[in-house]
């Protein structure tokens, strides 16, 4: 492939670009602001983040893909578009262009994402799956006949997959990540304090002092909000114990999944896994305490990669140089 060509790591959360021969030249939030009045496109990434609570009634911030799949095509192939641009992306010729997808999406979903990047401006669109392109990112011997098993934990899905022999052997994804988290601090500040808190701020708590394993050391935090009672802004303090609390059923879920595929993947792979360990991904990997949660209730050892939140894309860019090779083992996405 040339190369201008591009991979997308198109997140949930956020939407990372890798240029064969430049490496990540976009990271940026996967939010646009949009007047809701005329339609017009007004920002997108950091600028449109910056807007989430702080825009007049006719300029809307929102995230045009919810767990992993896109929730409005316009709004996303305008988005695509944009970042072609802020990327200076030429009209001719056309770039080819790779995109993570999670495994978990349908074909509806599939065909929504390429029609959205071929309608934006690329020449070709290929779709793989983001466990493949993890691992792959991480530096793991995927064509090697050993099973390593990848936990990817995004803003709106996490993906547990073992990968053997260049393909993924055994896996599974749940619309659950690390936009669930943030909702469910939010929740608990409502309930337990009658205070509303944004989206923001619940998540700069789980930054702040979230964990998924108990944690000496970590002093409360103070949040401001505005409680319900009165619409008054109010500042409260919470406890690192009382935000694993709120935190406890998502990162079960978490935990759960990648118990599950553990222990559907064949015996042998299975017992490669319990040398070789987890190797924890995504953004929601950074949560304190979750590889020391996934290695005590998974029984294996565990390790972050170098660059969570990047380590998807850097697969994808990867896989830009051998795409060849990799299309002929048929591991592209695929219809379910």
């Amino acid at each position: 492939m040339a190369g201008r060509d591009l991979a997308i790591d198109l997140g949930t959360a956020n939407t990372l670009v890798y240029r064969q021969g430049q490496g990540i030249i976009f990271n940026q939030p996967t939010v646009i602001a949009v007047n809701s009045r005329t339609g017009e496109v007004l920002s997108m990434g950091d600028e449109a983040w910056e807007m989430i609570g702080r825009t007049p009634g006719h300029v809307v911030a929102i995230r045009p893909l919810r767990h992993g799949a896109i929730t409005d095509f316009d709004l996303t192939h305008r988005m695509i578009r944009h970042i072609f641009q802020r990327v200076g992306v030429p009209r001719f010729p056309k770039p080819r262009v790779l995109i993570c997808v999670p495994s978990a999406i349908t074909d509806v979903e599939r065909r929504a994402v390429t029609e959205a990047a071929s309608s934006a401006g690329a020449r070709a669109v290929t779709l793989v799956e983001q466990p493949l392109a993890a691992a792959i990112g991480a530096g793991l011997p995927i064509h090697e006949p050993v099973g390593n098993l990848v936990v990817d934990v995004g803003g709106g899905t996490s993906e547990m997959a073992v990968v053997s022999m260049g393909g993924i052997v055994a896996g599974t994804s749940i619309r659950v990540g690390g936009f669930d988290m943030d909702a469910a601090i939010q929740h608990h500040v409502r309930r337990t304090f009658d205070v509303a808190v944004g989206e923001k701020t619940a998540e700069q708590l789980k930054i702040a002092i979230g964990s998924a394993y108990p944690a000496a050391d970590i002093p409360n935090a103070a949040v401001r909000g505005r409680e319900l009672s009165t619409g008054m802004p109010t500042e409260i303090e919470v406890t690192e114990e009382e935000v694993r609390e709120a935190l406890s059923h998502t990162v079960s879920a978490i935990v759960e999944s990648t118990r599950r595929c553990l222990a559907e993947s064949p015996p042998e792979l299975g017992h490669d896994v319990l040398e070789t360990g987890i190797f924890l991904t995504g953004g929601g990997g950074l949560l304190r305490g979750i590889d020391m949660r996934l290695s005590q209730e998974c029984e294996v050892p565990v390790h972050l990669t170098e660059s969570p939140l990047e380590t998807v894309v850097a697969g994808a860019g990867r896989m830009l140089d051998s795409l060849p090779e990799f299309r002929s083992t048929g591991l592209f996405a695929r219809g379910r």
